[in-house]
């Protein structure tokens, strides 16, 4: 394999070629939908995905990042086409074509000053994973640790670059993928993580944080960085042993699911409500099923602190669409920075989307997250003739409550692929508003903080 990922004129091209191919094969497949050959339609999408992942896969940079965020936006196609786009952009979260292992071991000499074989009691160096930014190895400590280690692909910074200043061919064939998302949200968003995972020594120490406060507790895992191996592109954490979610996802028992979908929702909306702190990447193949129940949380290149303040104010939004209070609604937004002073926007709509965007936790009843209702909020909050959009486009999105909004889209997107079932409305209370224990593992939880209160 080349080491290099090619400057902006090779990689546009590629992106051109890709769009042509799969702008084909979705005529073909729209066509074989007329005329009612359903498995025509399935081969010609299935090819398109294929030809998605084959191209992004081996482009890295952000190229292969929109890949990713494509995986888990749920396309507005039936419920077996989605699947199809899932399945094989999910391999981008940790199975993409690798870099070649010696350019790999090149950048690790470099950081170190030794090769990996030195630095390392044991190097693996067949690739564990293959991310948009980096390619993880397993490998052990000299005091036998086992470790896996991320490194940078060669040439990835320079990629990304190149990438970000193509935004009209990532734009082309995000559009492409999934027409009904609002291709500059994602591609902003889509900015805003890679940016943010080339700075592996801001990841370690985000991870640092999230280890600390979760360091003993009964079911959430975030694996111990090692420090002294820290390098600016190179990050080395503690192996965690377990199944990858789509492994989960074919074995799991409905119980299974159910402990799993609350323990991730747990981590999600607690480490924000609780820490105020928040990872605004929940894609696939950051989790890691353990075989003791808990779950280990991987990746926090695209994580972010939360002021107190801007906390409390979101809280008070979400106190007046609870209580289906529209006036309420409106002075929480403006307090909040969401809507300006002299905006006109229906305030009985921007309940409506809020109330949407929260169903799962609006009654006091169990709720099962499913794809349909994924697909509601995205084609609500994206499509070009939701009933929403006017309001939306009226409202003022500071950054942080961008990066919720996602935060909630992606917790949607990965719940509806396993369809836990859970009172999620108590769950809530108990995590942003200290409600009682409301199930066995908030039972857990409780008495877990209540020993850790200096982390609490």
């Amino acid at each position: 394999m080349s080491t290099t990922l090619g400057g902006r004129a090779a990689r546009t091209a590629r992106l051109a070629s890709l769009s042509a191919r799969a702008g084909s094969k979705l005529w073909s497949a729209r066509r074989a939908d007329r005329r009612g050959d359903a498995e025509a339609a399935a081969s010609a999408h299935a090819d398109v995905a294929e030809a998605v992942l084959e191209h992004l896969g081996s482009m890295k940079g952000a190229a292969m990042k929109l890949g990713q965020l494509l995986s888990y936006v749920d396309v507005d196609l039936n419920v077996e086409m989605s699947e199809v786009y899932q399945q094989r952009l999910a391999a981008l979260a940790d199975a993409a074509p690798p870099s070649d292992t010696a350019t790999i071991e090149a950048t690790v000499a470099e950081e170190y000053g030794a090769p990996p074989e030195e630095v390392f009691a044991r190097w693996d160096r067949e690739p564990f994973a293959v991310a948009s930014i980096g390619q993880v190895h397993r490998a052990a400590l000299h005091d036998g640790t086992e470790v896996v280690v991320k490194v940078q692909h060669p040439g990835v910074a320079e990629a990304v670059e190149a990438d970000l200043a193509n935004v009209d061919g990532l734009a082309r064939l995000a559009r492409l993928v999934a027409p009904e998302v609002d291709a500059r949200e994602l591609l902003e968003e889509l900015r805003t993580r890679v940016l943010a995972e080339l700075d592996y020594q801001e990841e370690a120490r985000y991870q640092r944080a999230f280890a600390e406060r979760y360091a003993g507790h009964p079911f959430i895992r975030v694996p111990r960085v090692i420090d002294e191996l820290a390098r600016p592109r190179v990050l080395v954490s503690e192996y965690a042993a377990g199944r990858r979610f789509s492994e989960m996802r074919a074995s799991a028992s409905r119980e299974e699911r159910d402990r799993y979908g609350e323990i991730i929702f747990r981590f999600v909306f607690g480490s924000l409500y609780r820490f105020r702190i928040f990872n605004s990447d929940p894609h696939p193949g950051n989790f890691v099923f353990c075989d003791d129940g808990s779950v280990a949380f991987l990746d926090y290149g695209s994580s972010k602190a939360f002021s107190r303040e801007a906390r409390d104010r979101l809280q008070a939004v979400h106190r007046a669409v609870a209580a289906e209070d529209p006036t309420e609604l409106g002075r929480t937004m403006r307090t909040a920075g969401l809507m300006p002073e002299d905006s006109a926007a229906d305030l009985d709509v921007a309940l409506a989307w809020f109330q949407l965007l929260r169903e799962p936790m609006i009654d006091d009843a169990p709720y099962t997250y499913t794809p349909e209702y994924a697909r509601r909020v995205v084609a609500a909050s994206s499509s070009a003739d939701s009933p929403y959009r006017t309001t939306l486009q009226q409202l003022a999105m500071p950054a942080e409550y961008l990066l919720l909004n996602r935060i909630t889209f992606g917790v949607n997107s990965l719940l509806a692929r396993f369809e836990p079932t859970a009172n999620w409305h108590r769950i809530m209370a108990e995590l942003s508003e200290g409600a009682p224990a409301a199930t066995a593992l908030g039972r857990q939880e409780a008495a877990f903080f209540a020993e850790h209160r200096d982390v609490a």
